[in-house]
Parts: C-alpha cells; structure tokens; sequence
C-alpha cells in the first residue's frame, strides 16, 4: 500500500517543522494528545498554555465532518475540556457504518475569528500532477468543494509560483490577504511535495492580522517513501480507520512485511468470525473477499490478508499460525472455515509455501479440532502437486477435515462449498502432474517447424511479426501498438538467472529462431558471460555492467525488463529511456513511490515508449514472447496453451489473477491472443484503455477480457469508447473489489491502487457503468468463464472467430534442480555433513537451532562440542575447552608460529596470509603434540604399562615422551597454565585415570631433569582423553576415534590462531617495516670440503 492516511497531529507536526513561507504561521507545534492513561494535570506542565488559553478539544482517529458530528469542543477552559472529555473519552459512537471507541484526542489552542477569515486549501496527487482545490470560504459548512472550489493544476515536475496562485485560486480573495496566502500557498506545496503527501487538506485555514492558522488538517503520506523520506518522516504510526482497532497480530505481520522482500497483509474485520482467509495473491485475495460476500458470509468474514511475492516456507509458517492462532480463540456454534486459496502463482513454489502452511496445521491441530475447523484448499503454479499433495497428507494425518482442489478448479469454487452453496466432490479430478508436460514422450529430440497450424488470426495478421517501426525525425512520437512479435528482443536488469531461463523456455516451445533475451544488465559485477540453455544445449547470453555498453553492442533489442530493485527502479528506468531504440519498458518492482512512477510516466509519453508496471508480472503474448516470470512455469505455459497464439486478448492489474484469466480463458475459447498485467498502482505506466484500444487495432484479436478493480476511474473509458464506437469488439469485464461497499469501515486491499476515494471508483459503480455501455458484465467472478465462453462460442457461430487445428509444441528438458524437486531423479550426493545444516529458516548445529544455542547458554565450548564432536556437552567439559583455548591463546612472539607470523604481516601481507604462514609451523616440534601425546600415554596405560616401564621402553626405542619437557619452565618453576587446569580437572571431572598416570610419568622424568615436566600440550592432551572416556557422551571406540583423527591438536590450531591474529594486527598498528634478520644472529660456513 502506498497513500496512508496519518493522525491530524502528525500531520501538523510535518507541516510545522519544514513548511518556508513569509506568511506567519501561528500557534506552531502548540497541541496537546490525550488518551485514557493522559494526566490532566501533569499535562499542563508540559504545555503550560493549556492553563492560560481558551481551548479546543477533537478526536485524532481519521474521523471526517468531525464538527457535524458535535465531536469537536470549542472555546473551552482546562477544566472545560476535562468535563467535555469525561462523556466521550473511550466511548463507543457510531460515524456512518463505523462502530468505534473514541481513544485518541488533540487540544489546541481557540483561535477566535471570523467567518470571512476563513478559507479551504486541498491538494491531492493525480496521474498527470497535484491538483490545489482552494475555495475563500471554508469551516464546517463548505459543501461540495469539487464543484465550487478554484482548482489549479502542478503538472508533474512542474515548479508552482506565487503568481499563479493568485492568478487561478485568489480571485475571490481581498487583496490584503492575497501575497499573504499566496506565499503560505506555495510553502505549502514545497512540504507536500518534498515529504511525499498524497493528499493533504486544511479545513478551515485562517488568516486574521496576526498570521495564518491551521486549524482542521487531514493528510494521507506515500508510505513507500519511507527509504527517502525517513530522516525528515522519523518512526511514523499509521493509525487504523475508525471502526477498527489495531491489534497487535496486525502490527506482527506489518513487520514481518517490512522485513521481507514478499508481501505479506493482514487486517482483522470480525475476529469472531467464522469464516477465515489465508489466500496468495494481492488480486486474488480480493476476488475471494469478494465471493464470500456475494454468497452472504460479510458478517462472518473474519480477515482480510494475502501473501505473496514467494515468502519462505519460515514466513508462512509465521502467516499461518497467526491466522490460526486468532481464529482457535474463540469457539463458534457452527464451526469454522478456513479457505486457503489463491491464483495461479507465476513464480511462488506452491510446494514450499505450503509446507510452512502444513507446519503450522500440524502445530494447531488440537485447537484446530476443538474449534471444528474445515479447510477447503485451492491453489496452482510451480510445484503445486506437490503442495497439495502435503496438504491432502496432513489432512489424513491429524484427523482436520481438508478438501484439497487444483486448477481443475475454479478459483472460487471452494467458497461456495465452504458455504454450503455447492456439493463437495468426493473425488476432486487430478491436474496431469508438471513431469507429465515436460518429459518428451515421443522420444525425439527434434523441434518442430511449427507448434499449430497457421490461426485464422495470423493469416490477418502478419503485419504483427515485425517489430514497430519508428516514427521518421520530425514526426510526433507515437507509442506502438504491437508491443511484442517474434522477433522481439530484451535486456533483462537484474540477475535473474530462473526468469530468463523461463523466458528462453518459452521462446523454445514457441519455436522461436532466436532467444528473446539478447543480454543482461547488472551494475555489481563485471561485464561476463552467463550460461543458459536453449531447448538441449548451453549458450552463453552477455551480462555487461553498465546499460550504455548493453545498448551499443545489441541494436536491434527494443524491450527492458527492469527487474532492479524498488529503490533502484526509477534511475534504471529513467536511463533506459535515453535509448531511442527502445518503445517498451516492464517494471516489475512494487513499492516503487508514486511521485517517481509520475516522473517515469511523463517522461515515457514524451518519449513514445510503452510502460507496464509497476508492480507487475509483466505481460505474455502466446507464440512471440513473454515478460519474466509471467506464465508460470513450463508446466502451466503448456497447460494454458501460451505456446500459441488464439484469439482472446486480455488486460488485468494483478499478474496472479493474469495467470489465472490464462487458465480460465484456455479452457473456455480457442486460448489467450495477448495479456497484460498493468501492475497493482495507482498509477500504473500504462492503463486498461492504452491495451484495449491496441486490441481493438489488431486484427488477430477478436474478444478481449477486461479484469478491472476498486479504485481509479480507467474503467469509465472503455465505457465512454464502447459508446463512441471506438471498441467495437465484444469487451468481457470485471471489476473486482465488490465487497468493499460492504464493510463498516475503510479496508485497503493488496494492491495500492484498490481504495475508492468517491463512489464512482467502487467496483459495483463501475460494474454497472460497464454493463450499461454494452459490455459483458458477470453477475459474479465466479461467472467470469461462462460468460467468456457464451461469447466466444457466439463469435466461432458467426464465423468470425475459426479454431485452429492444434499441434504439440516441442519438448523442453526438465531442469536437474526442477526434476529432483518433484522427486522425479535422484543422484549420489558430492559430499555429506552430519554437523550443520543452514538450509531452513534457521541454522542448525548438530540438530541443535541457533536460537536454542544461545537460549542454552551453552559458550564457545560448547558449540565447539557440537560442531566437533556432535554431542551437546556437560557445562564442566564446555568451560575445559574454554579455558584450553584461552591457555593455548599466545605465548610470546618468539616461538616459531608467531615469528613467522609477525615476519608474514612486516612484509605486507593480509591477514589470513599471516596467520596461515603461522599455522603452517605447527607440528610434532611446536604445538603439535596434543595427539601425539594423547596417543602415546593411552597406548601406554591401556596396554598396563607401568609408567618405569612406559619411560625406559621409550628411551630405549629412541623417542621422546610427546608432552613433556619446556625450554623454560621446571618442577622449581611451574607453568601456571598447567596449574590451573589441573586444579580445574582434577575437581570437575568424573575420572583422571589418564591424567594421574601421566603424572606419575612425570615425577619419574622430573627426577632426571627438572624441566621434563608434563607441559600445557601434554596436560591438555592426556585430559582430554579423560574427558572423552568419561562424560558419559562418548562409547570408548567413539572417544579413541577422535583422538586418532587428530581432533585435540584442533583445540592447539583454534587457540593459538588468536594470538597469531593479534600478532599480525600488533604489528600493523605499530606501523612495522619489512624484517630482515641481521647478519650477527647468522653463523655463515663454508661447506666443508672448502674449509678443509
């Protein structure tokens, strides 16, 4: 959603802190806000005005005509307005249909003025610039503002000035008061415009001698904005509209949203409720709020939401369980329903989604049962056998009753039979499984010429195989209206890698001669080639990292596909537009702010170039080329016929509902001619009537299908084109968003433009408008595809319209990654981990998440423990590695791994350089004899060898003890190191029998030489085994495991890296230059032949 509305206080504080103008603005920042929990008194001690001043007091909860509605207190005192408050703070009153507490107040300072002193200021945003609607007599009793009001309208990028505000709103205004106004006026503007208002109205703005008032405020904000505008916006609350109360589910999900690059939405209409929603798809959503209320379940309805733009399987995991953590609340008499439903997904795995949907099923099944929940599940696009399949499974498995439907059926059978206005089928009919489509089953490998015998449209039509040509220099620039032929070709912005693959999937099966994707544009990297496979075999499409380079090298591309991201979208786009060579452009971010889509439109109607979007799938005409991920997969572009042309052309705003008019208009007529999904803003690039009107110029065409929405007024021009004549092809429309009319309070649907701000934008209004025009109009979106088909049939009885004979496309390879998703192959995995898995939502150690890692306080040992050795360990072995670590950390810059080190970082090498020229020194002579000593003092006791024996039998062999003996240390001058550890074993630890034999060798060896004492390596090595025999975690096989693959000199590696990093940055803040040994530390020889 983009225009949200703001409180009057916020508003004002916006309007305070950044409006420049000459005119004096009074009474700035003086307002009070008041709830429930507000002292009176302690109030006025923060605004001391509230003692001294007469007062108006008013409810700031987006109530409009607060003052006929007796809601505003005036010319009060403190006490006043304490009495005022006592009969209407957190009061239930009735606004219209709206049912609401009155919680939230604003006082203000009285003005005391006259009725001539008052006057009317409005602006609000439209397709073609900001319209200022100013009237010189404003208050309570203004009337109809659109009618009597001065209206001037700041084209797009246009500058206003002082002169012709008086000159087109100031006429009625006494000339004392005309610069005064004229100047606050044009200050005005500024603040909308730069803060990115949407619509902001001052209702009455007073003017007395002293300066200028704002009295009464209502403002809406351009949320997307956000990233631009938030060093001047701060943390802004968008408040709900009267009638509806903020619930904290609502806020969890607006942040989940926030956090995600899918959509995800949710609004509770009647928590109490019976029937639940849980749908996909910004239009689709409405369609199923829509139906619901057509079969009378308004009352019932509980939410409204969707999720879309592929969330995680964690994201509708959360969705989900919000949803049906809000509807096991309460118990309803008759049970409840939850329809999972949604259109056909053109990119969301189904499957993934789904799983997310099943875990939270799964996780709820008690309290589900409880409640009596039914749920009637109806969904298609990638993967969504498999989705179903899973939730058909979890059905059977927790004993909730699920009814599980696919593209077999329509969309919004499922409500009815949620309803119980239509039989459940005991035997749903089974959509042909994706490998059905894709797996070549005659064995060939070849390409036909052609996948279906020439239409009767392409025989009226060649014309449309070749591109637009462009208008000579001199002429006025015309947009085409072919936007796509088969010889069109694109650069994608954006590295996506599975969309353009889907895109030369198509053109295969489309038997294309050449991929539609001519190269890439991707700014973050260097110009490089990206492999993609055409039909069998690789080839390599260019990715150049900046846009003039892409447009010299491929002349002939005439089409972007902007996949760049929200913030990103408009600068691409902008540039794009440079490039005379190219007349189409489809922008498929969402979110993009409506001031620059106003930008991007202006510039591109200059220019003669053709938008779609934003916020759209994009667009697909059948046999010539498609837009991104529009179509879905291979599997639904095979199933919906798109690989070749038919006759039906058709323009929708949302891209899921587009794929669901292909699989409606497939199954009812000879197949989709062209579609266009013109994107869910308000402002779209492009509108119904730019795609109506090329279907009606192009002869191929012979019905086209209009899925219109709440909100905007586009619709009325297919209504005045039909009377005129201008459309004389059978028009087949919809608009959805019926069920708005039918709420008590405001709801803003998926998409940002579906919201009526007047009667004539709502969908009923604009139903009827069409219908009374001539086109055909169903009673209902469930009726969409009968009416489709009676009109086509109609057309194939005339002979206007004569269904080709119908030929198999070629076959495509199934992708690898696309095939053992749908469980088709399997193949022996490269490598195997039993440690750690970061695939999920959340990283796993040894089966152990992340988030309970840190819940358990278990420290670095104790990840070590998991990580190594795949057990959670006992809090006493976890601190035994810590502490390990932490002796074994450094011991001064002579020993040879950190010499090395320090010689590495003095010769300007990074980092991991040095510490890698350090660890390399280890080994049996440094820091290496944790195993070896390990290994030798085991094999010794386990073998029963004294430790006499074990000492002799060592010298005689020639071998020295691993872990004994220290350059410095002594048994006159021990390593406190060794010492406490040992105080630490020798308390904590079950069993010592290793240590204490180790011991016993060391007095023996300690004897013959003081410093042969039992050193930090040797300590540590021989307790480790201790500890691994007898914690409890480990069978002695285990244990002995370990220690043979090296695991303890790990603990050494670990440790000592730390005081090698800290060497090399030692050396770099000191600023060190290049080491050289000097010469008196080297004994230089001669070889001994020449010294003799």
């Amino acid at each position: 959603m983009s225009a949200k509305a703001i409180s009057e206080q916020t508003g004002k504080e916006f309007l305070y802190k950044h409006i420049c103008t000459s005119a004096a603005v009074q009474n700035r920042f003086r307002y009070a806000n008041v709830t429930a929990e507000t002292d009176l008194d302690r109030l006025a001690q923060e605004h001391p005005w509230l003692l001294t001043e007469r007062l108006v007091v008013k409810p700031d909860q987006l109530i409009k005509r607060r003052g006929k509605l007796g809601l505003v207190g005036v010319n009060l005192d403190l006490n006043g307005v304490r009495e005022w408050l006592k009969t209407r703070l957190m009061r239930e009153t009735t606004v219209g249909k709206a049912k609401g507490v009155l919680k939230n107040f604003l006082i203000e300072p009285f003005v005391a003025h006259k009725q001539e002193e008052e006057f009317y200021v409005c602006i609000y945003a439209s397709r073609e610039g900001d319209y200022i609607l100013f009237h010189h007599e404003g208050g309570v009793d203004v009337g109809d503002v659109d009618a009597k009001a001065k209206k001037l309208l700041i084209g797009v990028d246009e500058k206003i000035s002082e002169d012709s505000v008086k000159k087109e709103l100031l006429t009625h205004v006494p000339n004392d008061n005309k610069g005064l106004l004229a100047s606050f006026i044009v200050g005005l503007f500024n603040v909308y415009e730069d803060l990115f208002f949407t619509y902001l109205e001052i209702n009455p703005l007073v003017v007395t001698t002293d300066g200028v008032y704002v009295l009464d405020m209502a403002a809406k904000i351009d949320a997307t904005a956000d990233y631009l505008c938030k060093a001047k916006w701060g943390d802004v609350e968008f408040p709900p509209p009267f009638g509806r109360e903020a619930y904290p589910e609502e806020a969890y999900i607006a942040d989940l949203d926030a956090k995600s690059g899918a959509s995800l939405k949710l609004t509770l209409l009647n928590p109490r409720g019976r029937i639940w929603t849980m749908v996909a798809g910004g239009g689709a959503s409405v369609v199923y709020s829509d139906t619901i209320c057509d079969l009378g379940g308004v009352n019932e309805l509980a939410n409204y939401g969707e999720y879309s733009g592929a969330p995680s399987e964690q994201q509708t995991y959360d969705y989900a369980k919000t949803i049906l953590s809000l509807m096991t609340r309460e118990k309803h008499p008759d049970g409840k329903v939850l329809i999972i439903g949604g259109s056909i997904a053109n990119f969301t795995n189904v499957a993934a989604t789904f799983k997310g949907i099943v875990r939270a099923i799964r996780d709820y099944q008690v309290p589900l049962k409880e409640h009596e929940v039914t749920i009637f599940v109806r969904r298609g696009g990638p993967n969504y056998q498999e989705g179903l399949r899973v939730m058909g499974e979890v059905g059977k498995t927790t004993g909730i009753p699920i009814h599980v439907f696919g593209t077999e059926t329509h969309m919004t059978a499922i409500v009815g039979m949620a309803l119980g206005h239509r039989p459940i089928p005991n035997e749903p009919p089974v959509a042909a499984h994706t490998a059905n489509f894709l797996l070549n089953s005659s064995g060939s490998s070849s390409t036909p010429a052609s996948s279906r015998t020439a239409s009767f449209s392409e025989n009226k039509a060649k014309v449309e195989d070749s591109p637009a040509k462009k208008a000579k220099a001199g002429a006025p620039i015309t947009k085409a209206t072919t936007l796509f032929s088969k010889h069109t070709k694109s650069i994608v912005w954006g590295m996506q890698t599975r969309a353009v693959q889907g895109m030369l999937d198509f053109d295969y099966v489309c038997s294309r001669e050449e991929p539609s994707v001519a190269a890439m544009v991707y700014p973050f990297t260097g110009d490089h080639k990206q492999k993609y496979y055409w039909g069998h075999k690789e080839i390599l499409l260019p990715v150049y990292k900046n846009m003039s380079d892409a447009m010299k090298k491929h002349p002939d591309v005439d089409v972007l596909i902007n996949f760049a991201s929200l913030r990103s979208a408009f600068d691409s786009t902008m540039e794009t537009m440079q490039y005379p060579q190219i007349h189409t452009i489809a922008i498929i971010a969402e979110g993009i702010p409506e001031a620059h889509t106003r930008k991007i439109i202006k510039t591109a109607d200059k220019k003669g170039v053709n938008i779609i979007g934003p916020a759209t799938v994009g667009g697909i005409k059948p046999g010539c080329f498609k837009i991104g991920n529009t179509g879905g997969m291979l599997d639904n572009i095979l199933a919906s016929k798109l690989y070749r042309p038919g006759s039906v052309a058709y323009v929708s705003r949302s891209g899921g509902m587009s794929n669901e008019l292909n699989n409606i208009i497939s199954r009812t007529t000879d197949g989709v001619f062209e579609g266009v999904a013109i994107g869910g803003d308000r402002y779209p690039g492009s509108v119904f009537t730019d795609h109506v009107l090329r279907y009606q110029d192009s002869p191929g065409v012979k019905m086209i299908v209009v899925l219109g929405e709440i909100g905007g007024t586009e619709e009325y021009k297919i209504c005045q084109a039909i009377k005129e004549g201008r459309i004389t092809k059978p028009v087949v429309c919809w608009c959805i968003g019926t069920c708005a009319t039918m709420f008590s309070s405001e709801v803003q649907f998926g998409h940002a433009g579906a919201c009526a701000n007047q009667a004539s934008e709502t969908a009923m209004a604009k139903n009827k408008a069409l219908k009374e025009a001539g086109a055909f109009v169903p009673k209902s979106f469930d009726e969409l595809g009968e009416i489709i088909i009676s009109v086509y049939d109609d057309l194939v009885a005339k002979g206007i319209i004569v269904p080709a004979e119908e030929m198999p496309p070629p076959t495509v390879p199934m992708d690898y990654s696309w095939a053992r998703e749908l469980g088709l192959i399997r193949k022996p995995a490269s490598f195997m981990t039993s440690i750690c898995d970061e695939r999920g939502q959340e990283l796993i150690y040894a089966g152990m998440p992340i988030t309970e890692v840190f819940k358990s306080e278990i420290g670095l040992g104790g990840t070590l423990g998991l990580l190594w050795f795949q057990r959670r360990l006992p809090r006493y072995a976890c601190q035994f590695i810590e502490m390990c670590l932490m002796v074994t950390a450094d011991h001064g810059p002579a020993v040879s791994g950190a010499h090395n080190t320090i010689v590495c970082a003095r010769a300007g090498k990074d980092l991991i350089s040095s510490l890698t020229s350090g660890l390399l020194t280890i080994g049996d002579r440094f820091g290496g004899a944790l195993d070896a000593a390990a290994k030798q003092f085991s094999k010794a006791f386990d073998s029963g060898m004294l430790p006499m024996e074990f000492v002799n039998k060592m010298k005689k062999d020639g071998k020295l003890i691993m872990g004994i003996g220290h350059r410095v240390k002594s048994i006159n001058n021990p390593d406190m190191r060794v010492q406490i550890l040992k105080d630490f074993v020798k308390q904590h630890f079950p069993s010592t029998q290793l240590l204490d034999y180790a011991l016993d060798v060391e007095k023996i060896t300690t004897s013959k030489k003081p410093n042969l004492i039992l050193n930090v390596d040797g300590f540590i090595g021989v307790a480790f085994v201790d500890l691994l025999r007898t914690c409890g975690g480990f069978t002695r096989d285990e244990a002995d495991e370990f220690v043979e693959i090296g695991a303890l000199n790990g603990i050494f590696v670990l440790g000592r890296s730390m005081g090698f990093i800290g060497h090399y940055l030692d050396q770099k803040r000191l600023k060190q230059g290049l080491y050289r040994h000097p010469w008196d530390d080297i004994s230089y020889v001669l070889p001994e032949h020449m010294s003799m």
